[in-house]
């Protein structure tokens, strides 16, 4: 190629899948990955199916044309080879694959892209997604209904529109070219990455500097830092660098000998629809599902109307109990103030007040009671400083001896100001519960 070049591949199982069922491939002109689906049995045998036949194309071409047309033959091929592999093996049924394909063409590149792998440009400091996912909540994010932020937490976020299996005999797939330059760095990723990893995260480690194969390696260790619940794949490709790869690199299910036998693909473009979707159904991937037809989008994106208004009239609900239930605690808090009461000051006067010392805000949680008619000068200097704090009482009772018992030191206040004798007074039993 005109434009120097180097490439790295990168893939992890992941921390909770027991096998990659991802395939990645660094070569001479082609670097692609693809992402298999299909459960334990079938993802890792279709995105090796798909690599193996795509990469029998990483050649030279003349024009970008030439590649997209090459490129978009291998991957019709390797879908009817997936058909052909579960109409011969039924256990494999409903296995697909996602494809994410770039093929450098002197100064341009061709791409190729089905499913919800990604491709990624890093140019002048920033980073583009160059390609479209086909899910069912991009779908969502395109006509409104969500926002990228809400697509990243969807329940169906998983839900691919398009993909490479026995599904579809024809699938459509998406095709540009774009020119490049100098200093370029392109990313292809399976969405292990992608899903758990955000852009800023992914723009900051892929401008740091580093070689292809560290940047890669990096970018996988993120994800794994970030739990990795699936497998992720990445290949990094930077045009105008000094290549040190040896050869060709394959990664993932794709370097490793399929476990059966796979006649190739005889490339008709006429299967049988007996051969889509057999009797024997395996389990699916839970993280991926193919729908049959257009109806059934439409049915998804009613289910997902009703789980938002479920949604909304659940939180609805949680708040009004929340409120009704605040409300009620603070009514019953109100109502056990009530029980309280205590002797105070208001104004020059003896008040005995119901509630407590306390305001909330603007509301104050005592008020008059009685006023007892007693002023405050009448009262000896220990008295009225006693008053103006406030004094406790238990219970209504207790305020109203507290009274008694201030009348009668003020009575005996009032009668050594006024040169009464002093006698001891006869205990008057009212003044016998003061606090």
């Amino acid at each position: 190629m005109p434009l120097s070049a180097n490439a790295a591949a990168a893939t992890d199982v992941g921390k909770i899948r027991s096998n990659n069922q991802d395939s990645g491939y660094a070569g001479d002109y082609l670097f692609m990955i693809a992402d298999g689906m299909g459960g334990h049995a079938g993802g890792d045998v279709a995105s090796a199916i798909a690599a193996k036949r795509i990469m029998e194309v990483d050649a030279e071409y003349e024009t970008v044309q030439d590649a997209q047309f090459a490129m978009q033959d291998a991957i019709m091929a390797a879908n009817d080879q997936l058909s052909e592999t579960v109409f011969e093996h039924p256990e494999l049924t409903g296995m697909g694959t996602t494809v994410d394909a770039l093929m450098v063409v002197g100064d341009e590149v061709a791409i190729a892209h089905i499913g919800d792998s990604r491709i990624y440009l890093y140019r002048d400091g920033e980073l583009t997604q160059i390609t479209t996912d086909h899910t069912f909540v991009q779908k969502l994010v395109d006509s409104g209904r969500i926002t990228q932020a809400e697509a990243r937490v969807h329940p169906r976020r998983s839900v691919l529109m398009r993909v490479l299996g026995d599904v579809d005999t024809s699938p459509e797939v998406d095709t540009l070219s774009m020119t490049v330059q100098d200093g370029d760095r392109w990313i292809i990723c399976s969405d292990g990455l992608s899903d758990y990893v955000d852009d800023r995260d992914t723009l900051r480690i892929v401008a740091a500097g580093q070689n292809a194969q560290k940047t890669a390696d990096r970018l996988v260790k993120k994800t794994l830092d970030n739990g990795a619940p699936d497998n992720v794949t990445v290949v990094v490709l930077d045009v105008g660098a000094k290549s040190t790869a040896s050869g060709p690199v394959v990664v993932g299910s794709a370097s490793r000998p399929l476990a059966f036998e796979v006649k190739p693909s005889r490339r008709t473009g006429l299967i049988p629809a007996l051969r889509l979707h057999t009797g024997r159904v395996a389990p699916l991937d839970p993280s991926h599902f193919e729908p049959a037809s257009e109806d059934y989008l439409e049915e998804l994106i009613e289910e997902d109307a009703r789980r938002v208004r479920r949604r909304r009239l659940t939180w609805t609900l949680g708040i009004f109990v929340l409120v009704l239930a605040l409300a009620l605690s603070l009514l019953a808090a109100y109502s056990w103030t009530q029980t309280r009461y205590y002797v105070g000051a208001d104004g020059d006067s003896v008040v005995i007040f119901q509630g407590i010392q306390q305001n909330v805000g603007p509301l104050s949680l005592s008020h008059e009671y009685d006023d007892t008619g007693i002023l405050l000068s009448e009262l000896s200097f220990y008295d009225r400083q006693e008053v103006e704090r406030t004094i406790s009482a238990a219970s209504l009772d207790d305020a109203m001896d507290i009274v008694s018992r201030l009348r009668l030191d003020r009575d005996d206040e009032q009668d050594a100001d006024t040169g009464t004798p002093s006698e001891t007074p006869t205990p008057t039993p009212t003044a016998t519960g003061g606090g």
